[in-house]
């Protein structure tokens, strides 16, 4: 998929906002619960919205909501407890509660999974398997801190790249809670001996390239690999409501066997003004790392997007 492609995909995609378990994974879903799903329009307790009820000034866009363009996010089962080895199962639904068993492959995979706690730690992107018998979605999971969580299930179950569709719910996981301290911008990063540092300005309502370059002890790292076929993957929350934007790098598909670096160019587009949590997911020597930056979307001094 080309540049333009993968932005119209993921570019405009933002969510806000789970809790409650299947009775059974394979179960189905009673049509009343269905239709009493469709017709939430106001935030649960979790601040959940079923996608029509936004600010007047925001026009509708996909991924704001458990429910959208005719797709459903059931509740999810996870374990309870920090500490605890279970696993992670949901389905994708039908407006009319059937369960959807065909998605198209995008990046690599036929589902994208992202979960963050909502103070924007614990982050992780992550790819279920689907069981295509009973529509189940399932991953192997554990929670290492106990907190308040937001799922985000990512994909397209149409040939149509615009049909994509981001989806969301939030979770309690139960025990001590040590909220992350809150940060101001940070442009830097260093995961598992590996820098990385962001250039480039967030400005709202318009498209902003950022820029990510990598480096190992100062030396310029440009054995980036392939991951999910591209060089990197960027993800941004809005700080506040964990409002999802979902990007890829541009320039053209990585080859097989294709290294790149040491910096990663993308263009992002946010709809408001704000700080705004991105999460870059790179490949180098075959090990995925997932760096974390804070960057501030300014207002121009008449309270207009720039």
């Amino acid at each position: 998929m080309n540049t333009a492609g993968r932005l119209a995909t993921y570019g405009a995609g933002l969510a806000v906002a789970f809790v409650a378990a299947f009775a059974t994974a394979s179960a189905v879903v009673p049509e009343s619960v269905v239709a009493s799903w469709k017709q939430q329009s106001s935030p649960d307790d979790h601040g959940e919205m079923d996608g029509m009820d936004m600010a007047h000034d925001e026009a509708p866009v996909p991924g704001l909501a458990m429910a959208q363009d005719g797709y459903l996010i059931s509740p999810v089962t996870a374990p309870a407890a920090a500490g605890r080895d279970g696993n992670l199962s949901f389905r994708i639904l039908t407006t009319d509660g059937h369960p959807v068993t065909h998605f198209e492959t995008t990046h690599d995979k036929d589902l994208h999974l992202i979960v963050v706690r909502t103070d924007g730690s614990r982050f992780r992107h992550v790819h279920p398997t689907l069981d295509t018998t009973t529509g189940v979605w399932s991953i192997p999971w554990r929670w290492d801190e106990a907190g308040t969580y937001r799922v985000f299930a990512d994909f397209q179950a149409t040939s149509d790249p615009s049909s994509a569709v981001t989806l969301t719910r939030s979770i309690d996981v139960a025990g001590p809670v040590a909220p992350s301290p809150a940060t101001g911008p940070r442009t830097v990063d260093t995961v598992d001996g590996v820098t990385v540092t962001a250039t480039g300005d967030l400005a709202a309502g318009r498209p902003s390239e950022l820029r990510f370059t990598v480096t190992r002890s100062g030396t310029p790292v440009t054995t980036l690999q392939p991951y999910l076929g591209a060089f990197g993957h960027l993800i941004a929350l809005r700080d506040g409501d964990l409002a999802y934007l979902h990007v890829h790098a541009a320039g053209v598909d990585p080859t097989p066997g294709q290294t790149s670096g040491p910096t990663i160019r993308f263009v992002a587009h946010v709809p408001t003004p704000g700080r705004y949590l991105l999460y870059l997911d790179f490949q180098v020597d075959g090990d995925v790392h997932t760096a974390t930056f804070v960057l501030d979307a300014p207002a121009t001094s008449d309270g207009e997007h720039t």
